[in-house]
């Protein structure tokens, strides 16, 4: 026929048009009987919807001329680009073979095309007059009136079928013509439900399945960062499994959400858009729409129409389309009306006209071109060296023709290979379009990338309503911030609530937190953790500047006092206070005022040895000289009750041996803590553990624990309270003699200053500064036990010794037994003056005493002067 042997690249879309109706069907409604073929030999009723072209192997086709129609009608208006062009592709395919020397040599090749109507069941219908010929059918029981047998007209055979268009018609037409092993080969259905070869298995496709579009539009939305979209599909078995696809594909990627799924019905009500729209709107994070549509179902410009006639003031809800459509797509954004045109015929497309060829025409050819290839190498292999068709080639196997589909690979009408997988699917080729305004204010689209297994976009290309350059979003939750954990919203992995790591956490990945080291603090954006700055008590801070004032005055002070004596040492005032146990006295005070300086000293070995050997050492010298002779004392007198022989071991050398024999133990004690333990520094992170991280604090430190001072410190103590009871026993010796009273003010005194460091030191263990007080508390506690000592001890000595050295004179020797008189005596009238009248017992004692000792007055008695 005419109509197949003109091209298509050299005929406008004028003629194109005019002349495809007046082959096809009369003008007329859409459900008018068309009018018989001119070569046709047929009943007229027998081509209702059809066209036969004649051959020596018949081709099928289904092709959606009409649309869907409404209202029980099965067919509605006549479809141009999607369904005459197809079909004309189709014909002019078949034209092309038939002129080639080279494919199917005198061979011909027919059709008998088919309409589908947009409706699968309208298809089903039509189809079955592809498989009449391989029905028997059984004409016994028929009679014509004259009684004779009935005469059937023999039906072409179809060898096989090229169609259809919808998913859901070649779906139902696959199912029957599987029966009957007739190979089909589609030019636009995209079901991966069709990819199933157990039971699709005569089905094959020169475009890919949707599992392979769902896949290009999953890398179009990762690559604009969106991962909450809603989904839209029509109803059926493309629109479904296309959806499903992308579902399943998101899920399994899991970077993408669906916010909603919805469907359009196949026979949509009036106001059933509007209702689609405004349920999107109701999730209005998800901005991006995934749309998988039959091209009769939905259309893009009624549906952007009536999203915006619905659309908030405030906010435009469907601004953007990016859609995913086939390799080589064009058109489909033009089909506004032209007047039609005389063509002269010279005209090529493209350089004399703005026609733009539908989109799926080169697919519609490459399935024309992949039968008669298969149908070529069938030919070649049965029919070798006979011209035409064969006897072997008259009755084609359905079976062995899809074993030759399935291996063609040629080069198709746009140059891309056409090549069949063992599923019968094309691979995957996508252009992508965008719809865009162009310089003349008109929409359109335009190829802004491919996908070709992956995905090649050309960010530059895009462009947005709002004019701003940035993507636009469609996620569930925002980003979170530097620092925050993402806490995902159960069954949702796409929207997430944000917390913060707080505390000593920080950011270990994008959903969890975790505890930093203990050595460690969060950075200041909590996504990774860093050392602890380490410090130590500094000389110039204020907790180190008194203690060290009040240490070096003490230390002056000192030395001054063991000068003064060193260079007055036999001088009567220096005899009488005990030169031996002075000396003693004054190096525990002194060391009690230098254990300032390592305590303050930043923390090494040799530091944190010398707290050890001199933490407790200093006060361990000065109670055991002052416990020593207090001891003396109270011997001495509880012995001059008795008799006026002197007690045992109050010689200098005796008490000399005493004292350092008490000192030997706090030495003991500190060699088995060096044996135990040896010193060491460590860094305590616990201290200025502050809920502040920023606040957060390593001390360095000496090993001394609180139980270690205790027990260096314990034992100093011990021999003070011990010290304290003697000097509470001999408070009753005249004033005069040998330093008792001043001895017994220095312990109450020292006993008061510990009674106060206890709770200051302990009382403030939990506190962020509990370094700098306690060092402070305690050194400061042992320079004032050691300048109470200095003190009341020996800075009166001192006072006379340079103010007033005409005291400092040897007075007159007197016997124990008179000084131990004077004591009793003193002892007695103390207790007298408790039971007698004001005055008598004073006189009474004081007769005696004048009776048995010389009226001579004397300052200053020392036994260290006696012979004992």
């Amino acid at each position: 026929m005419a109509m197949g042997s003109k091209p298509l690249s050299v005929t406008g879309h004028c003629v194109l048009s005019l002349l495809m109706l007046k082959i096809f069907w009369l003008p007329g409604s859409a459900g008018q009987k068309p009018a018989a073929l001119a070569d046709s030999q047929l009943p007229l009723q027998e081509y209702g919807h059809s066209i036969r072209l004649d051959g020596d192997i018949i081709l099928g086709g289904l092709f959606p001329v009409h649309s869907r129609g409404e209202r029980g009608i099965p067919c509605g208006e006549l479809k141009k680009e999607k369904g005459i062009h197809r079909l004309e592709a189709m014909l002019f395919a078949i034209d092309l073979i038939n002129k080639d020397p080279e494919l199917l040599p005198n061979v011909t090749l027919g059709a008998r095309i088919l309409d589908t109507c947009s409706r699968d069941t309208y298809a089903l219908e039509q189809s079955l007059t592809f498989v009449q010929a391989l029905i028997e059918r059984d004409g016994s029981d028929v009679r014509c009136a004259n009684g004779d047998p009935p005469i059937f007209a023999k039906p072409d055979k179809v060898v096989g079928v090229i169609g259809a268009s919808a998913s859901s018609v070649s779906i139902m037409v696959a199912n029957i013509l599987r029966l009957f092993k007739i190979p089909q080969i589609s030019y636009a259905s995209t079901a991966p439900e069709l990819s199933d070869n157990t039971r699709y298995d005569f089905f094959s496709r020169v475009v890919p399945p949707d599992s392979y579009q769902a896949q290009a539009m999953l890398d179009i939305v990762t690559a604009m960062s969106w991962n909450y979209v809603s989904t839209l599909a029509s109803e059926g078995n493309y629109g479904e499994s296309g959806v499903e696809a992308f579902v399943q594909i998101s899920r399994e990627s899991g970077g993408v959400c669906i916010a909603q799924s919805l469907k359009i019905p196949r026979e949509p009500r009036p106001g059933e858009f509007d209702k689609i729209v405004l349920r999107l709107m109701e999730t209005p994070n998800a901005r991006a729409v995934i749309m998988f549509a039959n091209e009769d179902d939905i259309r893009v410009r009624p549906v952007l129409q009536e999203s915006l006639a619905v659309q908030q003031p405030q906010e435009r809800l469907v601004r953007r389309v990016l859609g995913g459509e086939l390799r080589l797509q064009a058109g489909d954004a033009r089909q506004e009306t032209r007047q039609p045109q005389k063509c002269t015929g010279l005209e090529k497309v493209g350089r004399d006209s703005t026609y733009e060829q539908e989109g799926k025409v080169q697919f519609v050819m490459d399935a024309v071109y992949a039968m008669a290839h298969a149908l070529h190498h069938m030919h070649r292999e049965l029919c070798t060296g006979y011209p035409g068709l064969c006897p072997r080639m008259a009755n084609i196997d359905g079976k062995e023709l899809l074993a030759h589909i399935r291996a063609v690979g040629f080069n198709g009408s746009a140059g891309t290979p056409v090549t069949f997988n063992e599923n019968g699917d094309a691979p995957g080729r996508y252009d992508i379009f965008q719809y865009q305004i162009n310089n003349s204010s008109t929409a359109e689209y335009k190829v802004i990338g491919h996908w070709t297994n992956q995905l090649h976009l050309n960010m530059e290309a895009l462009q947005w309503t709002t004019g701003d350059s940035s993507l636009p979003a469609s996620v569930c939750s925002l980003p979170c911030r530097t620092g925050e954990r993402k806490k995902v919203v159960k069954g949702v992995p796409c929207c997430w609530h944000c917390e913060r790591c707080e505390g000593y956490h920080f950011q270990a990945s994008e959903f969890t937190c975790e505890l930093c080291p203990y050595e460690k603090r969060p950075d200041q954006n909590h996504t990774g953790c860093q050392p602890i700055p380490i410090i130590k008590l500094e000389w110039h801070s204020p907790w180190a500047l008194l203690p060290v004032f009040i240490s070096i005055l003490g230390i002056i002070a000192t030395t001054f006092v063991i000068v003064t004596f060193v260079r007055y040492n036999d001088t009567p005032i220096v005899r009488a206070s005990g030169r031996e146990m002075s000396y003693v006295l004054l190096t525990g005070i002194f060391l009690c005022y230098i254990i300032t300086f390592p305590m303050i000293a930043a923390p090494d070995v040799v530091v944190c040895s010398f707290r050890r050997i001199f933490l407790g050492l200093g006060m361990c010298f000065s109670n055991a000289a002052l416990l020593t002779k207090t001891n003396r004392i109270h011997r001495i007198f509880e012995q001059g009750k008795k008799a006026v022989t002197a007690p045992r071991f109050i010689s200098p050398a005796s008490q000399l041996a005493i004292t350092f024999s008490l000192i030997s133990v706090q030495l003991l004690g500190v060699l088995v803590w060096f044996a135990a333990d040896p010193p060491h520094t460590f860094v305590d992170y616990g201290e200025q553990r502050t809920q502040d991280p920023g606040n957060a604090r390593g001390v360095l430190k000496c090993d001394i624990s609180d139980l270690s001072l205790i027990c260096s410190l314990g034992y100093s103590i011990l021999l003070m309270v011990t010290c304290t009871v003697y000097a509470i026993k001999t408070r009753g010796v005249p004033e005069t003699f040998n330093e008792a009273k001043p001895i017994g003010f220095t312990m109450y005194t020292t006993c008061i200053i510990w009674l106060a460091f206890i709770p200051i030191f302990f009382g403030t263990a939990q506190s962020a500064e509990r370094m700098y007080i306690q060092t402070a508390t305690l050194t400061v506690s042992l320079s004032l036990s050691a300048s109470v000592s200095l003190g009341m001890l020996y800075m009166p000595k001192v006072y006379v010794i340079i103010l007033h050295p005409e005291q400092n004179v040897p007075k007159r020797k007197r016997s124990f037994k008179a000084i131990v008189t004077v004591a009793t005596m003193t002892s007695k009238l103390s207790q007298l003056a408790a039971e007698r009248p004001n005055g008598e017992a004073k006189t009474e004692l004081c007769e005696g005493v004048e009776a048995s000792v010389p009226p001579t007055k004397t300052t200053y008695v020392s036994y260290t002067n006696h012979a004992m």
